[in-house]
């Protein structure tokens, strides 16, 4: 991976999880799901990740009724997608990539 870009956030789930994530402040489990239009062992899968890495956090608020789980993007998540995406950016702007688009 070129230097800069976060291994983990980099999988295009992930990354649309963190963006999305980045712009709420908390996201229910269905919702994350839906956003991605995957199987909910694939969310699942993928949130975890995220959660392994201290990117996201994730909670099931007891009461009454069925249990949900929540995800909320952390500080050093928020800190991370931002550098990754800067990364990509930089990547983008790069002589290099102007070298290997079409004419």
């Amino acid at each position: 991976m070129n230097a800069g870009l976060n291994d983990v956030i980099h999988a295009p789930n992930r990354l649309r999880i963190c963006a999305f994530l980045s712009s709420v402040s908390t996201a229910e489990f269905s919702v994350v799901r839906d956003m991605l239009g995957v199987a909910d062992s694939v969310t699942s899968k993928h949130l975890k990740v995220l959660e392994e890495a201290g990117y996201i956090s994730l909670h099931k608020p007891t009461g009454k009724g069925r249990v949900k789980t929540w995800a909320t993007l952390t500080p050093a998540g928020a800190r991370a997608y931002q550098a990754h995406v800067a990364a990509l950016r930089e990547l983008i702007a790069s002589p290099e990539a102007d070298r290997l688009r079409p004419s």
